[in-house]
Order: C-alpha cells, then structure tokens, then sequence
C-alpha cells in the first residue's frame, strides 16, 4: 500500500467546453453495420430477446445516444452527487473516489457499499437517506467507492486490479476512515469483492452481504436433474455465449487452439481489469 495516505476533498465540476464537446461527438456519431435482425415471429430461446444474442442492436444504441443528445442533463446528475460528501484518496498506487455519508445516529454501523459493473455509485445513490436516516432500526455511516477505473477512481495506471486487490484496497480505505468494525454490500462486481473483504479482513468485517450469487455447473450429471425446460434453455444459451466469446478472442491469437473442455465447464465471469477476473 502506498504511504500516502491523505484523503482530500472532491467535487465533481465537469467543464462545459468538454460537455460541448461530447454533444459533437454524439452528433457525428458514424453507425456500424450489423448482421439482419431475424426477429419477426422470432421466439425468446434464452435470457435475452431475439436480436440480441449477438450483442446490443444498433437500433437500440441508436435511440440511446439520442437520448442523451437530447434528453439527458448531466449537470443534474452532477449537482446530486455533490449533495454528498465525497473524497479521494491513494491506495496502492491507484487513486479511490468515494462518496462517505456518516448518520447522526451514535450507534450507526459503518457499510461499505460496492457497486457493479458497468455501474456506478450512481445505483446507491437512493439507499443514502434510509440507511443512514431510517425511520426506525438500524443505522448505518455510509461509504461508497467508485470501483478502480470506474469514474473518478480511475484511469487505472497498471493491471491487475481484480476482486482480491479491491478488497484489500476497501480494507484499507476503511481503516484510514477510523472504522474498526464494519459491514460490507456488494452487487454484481461487488457480490464478488464484498465476500473477499470479509476473507481479507476477518477481524474488522462484522457481516457480509450481496445481492447475486455467482454458481455455474461445476459439470456433474445430478446438477441438470429436474430443471425445466426453459432453465435448460438458459444454459445452452449460456453455453453458446461462452463458445462465441471463445471465438471471438482465438480469432486474434496467432495459433488458435480449440477450447480443451466441453459443456458444462463453468464460465468465468471476468473481464480485463475487472474486480472479478
């Protein structure tokens, strides 16, 4: 961990040349081409819809950009964010925003908060007010870090940024804000660091909580056993998305090897420099 351990104020004030700029960027936007979407009377086979199984439609980013273009006000967003405290802070080398909001409640348990991916601290934003005000039980001192390389928390300078060194990041993060004991949350990303952080820091982390839990076949017959249809449609489905990510990456190596295992071996949910790779 770097020795530098002082945690500064922060202050989102995005300059509006830079704002302007993105507007002319969205504007010339030039589209891709994509492969004809065969939807019409097309049947959902798997966790997407039909047009999808290839990545987003073009059609549906098209109407994205458009909203922001048109629609979409950033320095809304901006000015709520700055509603709370924020900060950062060096941890191994890598700059660590974070938004900290302490209850007024003497007997508040600090959480920590992580976010997923491609996410934010955005999706928090509305748990600030009941966990640390609630109306009646438990209150909680808030802290809420921007993933490295999410938002302020980044550019990461260096890889490896994973769910093992997140965690240990987290652990000393609250340890530089005076917190002794503490409970941690994650989703999505953060339903993997959160466990981490309680293995890491097992003297300080008092409880664990996530909202997804991350189970793929591990490739024994008696596990399929009894799932529907339509469940066993969802893990072909997953299967195939696996094959296509396999090609995808052996189409840029000098001397592709065809992937050594079959169907059922689990899929690694991992993406470069992400929390859980």
């Amino acid at each position: 961990m770097t020795t530098n351990t002082e945690i500064r104020h922060f202050r989102i004030d995005i300059p509006q040349a830079d704002l302007d700029d993105l507007q002319r960027r969205l504007a010339q936007t030039r589209w891709a081409n994509e492969l004809p979407l065969k939807t019409e009377a097309a049947v959902q086979t798997g966790p997407v819809p039909p047009g999808w199984e290839y990545g987003v439609p073009v059609g549906y980013v098209q109407r994205l950009v458009e909203t922001w273009r048109t629609t979409y006000n950033w320095r809304e967003w901006e000015a709520r964010l700055n509603a709370y405290p924020q900060f950062v802070t060096e941890i191994d080398g890598q700059q660590i925003h974070f938004l900290h909001v302490r209850s007024a409640d003497p007997n508040a348990v600090p959480l920590l908060l992580t976010h997923g991916w491609p996410n934010s601290v955005i999706e928090f934003l509305d748990l600030i007010e009941p966990l640390t005000a609630p109306a009646d039980g438990q209150a909680f001192h808030v802290v809420i870090p921007s993933l490295p390389g999410f938002g302020f928390s980044g550019p990461t300078t260096e890889q490896g940024w994973n769910r093992y060194r997140t965690a240990r990041a987290w652990a000393e993060l609250m340890r530089r804000l005076g917190y002794d004991k503490y409970g941690a949350h994650g989703n999505d990303a953060g339903a993997y660091v959160a466990p981490e952080l309680g293995r890491i820091d097992p003297d300080h982390v008092i409880g664990v909580h996530v909202t997804q839990l991350f189970s793929f076949p591990s490739g024994g017959p008696a596990e399929l056993e009894g799932l529907s249809e339509q469940e066993l449609g969802y893990l072909t489905f997953l299967q195939t998305f696996q094959d296509n990510i396999r090609r995808t990456q052996n189409s840029s190596k000098p001397s592709p090897k065809p992937s050594p295992t079959p169907w059922p071996t689990p899929p690694q949910a991992s993406w470069p420099g992400s929390p859980n790779s």
